[in-house]
């Protein structure tokens, strides 16, 4: 694996084409397209955000804590993946988080960007570990990751509020860099 001093902040992120799918680097003018991925019913329960205008404008954030990309099919912004990395060499991982348009799940393009996604940060990044956290109740989520080679570590409990003050659990996830599919 290559060092620490080698693979510093993330910086500009390239333009990743995976088998049906391209991720290339946010845009502000990716705004109108994500927020209004993020209002699909579908889309919003998984992912609360008590302000998705304000969630989007920081994804678009060049300094953030999270390198953002564009899921693009066929030119056309049909969902978000996004990154950010623990560098502390003791614990060095990348975490990944992603969304996608209500239409065009269940074809195999959310899995594309997830698999594109890591193979980057294991063979670009220097990864060895990436983790993912979805709700425990996001079976189809879960489902998309599991075809990548992501494996069950354990539950989360209580790990996050839903828009009606609820918490539900998280499942935690991590997949080694040998075992990505």
């Amino acid at each position: 694996m290559a060092s620490d001093e080698a693979h510093p902040k993330a910086g500009a992120a390239p333009v990743l084409d995976g088998a049906s799918v391209r991720l290339r680097p946010l845009r502000p003018d990716d705004r109108a397209a994500l927020r209004a991925i993020l209002a699909q019913p579908e889309v919003a329960r998984w992912w609360d955000t008590a302000d998705p205008d304000s969630a989007v404008d920081e994804w678009l954030e060049e300094d953030g804590d999270s390198v953002g990309f564009a899921i693009e099919l066929d030119g056309r912004v049909v969902g978000s993946i996004q990154y950010a990395e623990e560098n502390e060499p003791g614990y060095r991982h990348a975490g990944i988080d992603l969304f996608l348009d209500s239409d065009h799940r269940g074809r195999g393009f959310g899995p594309d960007a997830i698999r594109t996604l890591a193979r980057h940060l294991i063979e670009a990044r220097g990864h060895h570990r990436l983790t993912i956290d979805p709700a425990a109740a996001n079976e189809r989520a879960i489902r998309a990751y599991r075809k990548v080679g992501f494996r069950t570590v354990g539950v989360m409990r209580a790990y996050e509020r839903a828009a009606d003050g609820t918490w539900h659990d998280g499942l935690l996830m991590d997949l080694l860099a040998a075992e990505l599919t």
